[in-house]
């Protein structure tokens, strides 16, 4: 038997035989190019031959996987067209009088390059996506076939182990013949990691293996939860894992049987659970698992993924389609949360000795309204197409709030003063500040609804790094100052007729759910695969003895 220990990107147990997917090495040719016009022609279609392509795998992957697992080859097909992109290309061929294989080639590390050094998880992952768009330009510049060539045949179901997965290597394969995804690259924001999460079967990546170790067809497990692949397992092994996988199959049947399950108790307290997600692309996860809402929709990866300030219509056209994924349900946006662990180059920031305690958030808003602006356009008019509230981070004063509602009515005057449609949603505060928490019973006449961070609550109260691992053992959410403030927020919240949204990772603990309820929490926001377990428990807490301010 051999182990492999990798990183579980998406839970549970498979076991059956490994295929090895090995992608075709595309050659190219270092061949000189004098004629640079000629080579831009081919270019041009190449880019035309590819976006065709690339509208038909979307709807193809629109039909298997659902809108928003799909809406990655929209970005695809954006990345096609990319003017920044052409002009790479265009200097290249101009400046270096080579092929345009060779220009794409190059221009295309370029920018993945640029990714993968980003410390951000959501960009690194993205540099396989800027790949993958560069090799179907280079097998369009080659002559191959139509992308229904490329069409992986179905085969029994098997364990998928590969070097990497590209967002078209994945969606083009067979999902009823997919037990797992094994991968020696990748990351937990990686295609087929999402993939895998929304499809429900065990992911790896990180694996330490390679084609050579001749894998290809023999036994294995994969252990999602742990991170580990068994190659040939031994008898022990496998009947401890088949058991384990049994057990699992009984409680996950058992979580399914409470879709659509009120979040109840059995003496009748009654509270939302709802979804904390990434990106677009967490949705499919959020909705799987039965979310009643995303309770925070963080919007910064939008500005993390590029290299200049995303315009009023790029975001626009992500919050659209969030609120349309989720079909009327609530979804609650996040406005930019830039700053301490979250940097933007382009953002031209200063360098603080402190960012945690920096220009970050609401900060950034404020100081920089035009950039602040460009988001709230985009967000009102949003909530023209389905149930969106705005939530604004990092808040410790009155005059924040007011300031903030200020600007998303200058916003919504200009948008209809344009003639475009929009509409001016609920608008509240998240609590992550000593500061918010101790002004709570203010804050609460100007704020529309709470959402307790209790991350960063945590990280303030206790004044220490939440990001440096020496200070772990310190980090204490169940801290008694850090409930104390939370007691306190819930407590004028409910005196002023709001509601409360618990956010944080807290929010999950099974230890704080009777407190929770006892205090009379509104909302949960948790990750989606949190949700039907915490609807469990829920359904199986008696409170009716506790107190309820």
């Amino acid at each position: 038997m051999q182990t492999f220990q990798g990183k579980g990107v998406s839970g549970g147990i498979a076991i059956g035989p490994i295929r090895v997917y090995r992608r075709e090495k595309r050659a190219v040719s270092g061949r000189r190019a004098a004629d640079a016009e000629t080579e831009l022609r081919r270019f041009a279609r190449a880019r035309e031959e590819a976006a065709g392509q690339l509208r038909e795998i979307y709807a193809r992957a629109l039909r298997e996987v659902g809108k928003t697992q799909a809406s990655i080859f929209e970005f695809h097909q954006v990345m096609v067209r990319d003017e920044e992109f052409l002009e790479a290309v265009s200097r290249i061929l101009r400046t270096q009088k080579v092929s345009a294989e060779e220009a794409v080639t190059e221009a295309g590390e370029q920018f993945a390059r640029m990714l993968g050094q980003a410390e951000d998880e959501y960009l690194h992952a993205r540099a396989a996506d800027v790949r993958d768009v560069c090799d179907r330009l280079l097998g369009c510049l080659a002559g191959e076939g139509s992308v229904r060539a490329e069409e992986e045949a179905a085969g029994p179901p098997a364990i998928i182990a590969a070097e990497d997965l590209t967002p078209s290597e994945t969606v083009k394969l067979d999902r009823k013949s997919v037990l797992a995804f094994v991968t020696a690259g990748g990351s937990a924001n990686s295609h087929s990691a999402i993939l895998a999460r929304t499809m429900g079967i065990p992911a790896l990546c990180g694996v330490p293996f390679s084609p050579d170790e001749r894998i290809d067809g023999r036994m294995a497990i994969v252990d999602g939860n742990a991170g580990t692949l068994f190659v040939d397992p031994d008898g022990g092994t496998l009947l401890r894992m088949r058991e384990r996988q049994e057990a699992e199959a009984r409680e996950t049947a058992l979580l399914q049987s409470l879709k659509g399950k009120e979040n109840v108790t059995p003496d009748g307290r009654r509270i939302q659970i709802f979804a904390n997600v990434g990106s677009l692309a967490e949705l499919p996860a959020a909705i799987e698992h039965d979310a009643g809402g995303i309770g925070l929709f963080r919007s910064e990866f939008l500005y993390l993924e590029k290299d200049h300030f995303p315009t009023e219509e790029e975001q626009f056209q992500v919050y659209r389609a969030a609120v349309t994924a989720m079909g009327g349900k609530p979804v609650v946006i996040r406005t930019l949360d830039i700053g301490a662990d979250k940097q933007c180059p382009y953002f031209g920031m200063e360098k603080e000795d402190n960012p945690a305690l920096g220009c970050r958030a609401i900060r950034i808003c404020l100081a920089r309204p035009e950039i602040f602006k460009t988001q709230l356009r985009a967000l009102l008019r949003a909530a023209a197409f389905g149930n969106l509230s705005i939530l604004y981070p990092m808040i410790a004063s009155l005059w924040e709030v007011r300031a903030a509602r200020a600007l998303a009515e200058e916003a919504w005057k200009e948008l209809k003063a344009r003639g475009i449609s929009c509409r001016l949603p609920r608008q509240g505060i998240m609590i992550e500040t000593p500061a918010a928490a101790l002004l709570s019973g203010e804050l609460a006449k100007e704020a529309d609804f709470f959402s307790i961070g209790t991350n960063d609550l945590t990280q303030y109260t206790l004044a220490l790094d939440r990001q440096n691992p020496r200070l772990e053992r310190f980090f204490d959410p169940h801290h008694p100052a850090v409930l104390a403030l939370i007691r306190m927020t819930v407590k004028n919240a409910r005196r002023a007729g709001i509601q409360t949204a618990v956010c944080g990772e807290l929010g999950a603990d099974p230890a704080m759910t009777r407190e929770f309820l006892e205090l009379g929490v509104d909302e949960l926001s948790v990750s989606p695969a949190a949700i039907l377990p915490l609807r469990k428990i829920v359904r199986e807490t008696e409170v009716a003895g506790g107190k309820t301010i």
